[in-house]
């Protein structure tokens, strides 16, 4: 028969290995609840890291916006002026040389006009395109409004102005309108 001593022992050891197994199996389910919550830790962290991104995303996008519009804003108003330009700039080409006392008050006001509406397009940071004749075209700011062999030239030089054009900052706002010549026949 076994020794009841033998049998308490067996007992107690069996006791000892079902503690540890449960010191086991509670370290195992304290490691799974901090490894669920160091997912969760860096699921947020990315969560929050993205909103931030987007965040200053969308603050760069806004001040992109509000400069472009305090830029370009009033590009439709500079067009619209464009062709009071054009007449005034008509009305001071067109101006006699040998003016009188009647007409010089006249032709006075004319040029100080001119002279304020330039200036005003300089404030707004409209810049006026003047090509000469002689110069190459420039398709990023020229209009080529015709094209014609003249002798003496070369294939894409300007041989007439029609009309000035205009930047407003770095955009165009009107190409200059001109004439250019092909090759020489």
């Amino acid at each position: 028969m076994a020794d009841p001593k033998e049998n308490d022992d067996f007992l107690d050891n069996l006791m000892d290995i079902e503690a540890e197994l449960e010191d086991v199996v509670e370290f195992s389910d304290e490691e799974l609840e901090i490894d669920a919550l160091k997912a969760e830790r860096d699921d947020l962290k990315d969560k929050f890291m993205r909103a931030l991104a987007d965040a200053e995303n969308a603050r760069k996008r806004s001040d992109r916006d509000r400069r472009e519009a305090e830029n370009y804003g009033g590009s439709k108003l500079a067009r619209d002026m464009l062709p009071v330009y054009d007449n005034m700039k008509r009305a001071l080409d067109a101006l006699p040389d040998d003016a009188d006392d009647k007409t010089s008050a006249l032709i006075e006001g004319i040029q100080l006009t001119m002279r304020e509406l330039l200036s005003v397009f300089k404030k707004h940071g409209i810049e006026v395109i003047e090509p000469e004749v002689g110069d190459r075209f420039d398709p990023q700011n020229h209009e080529a409004m015709f094209e014609a062999p003249v002798p003496g030239t070369k294939a894409g030089d300007i041989i007439q102005v029609m009309a000035e054009g205009f930047m407003l900052h770095d955009r165009l706002l009107r190409a200059a309108q001109v004439g250019v010549s092909s090759t020489p026949g």
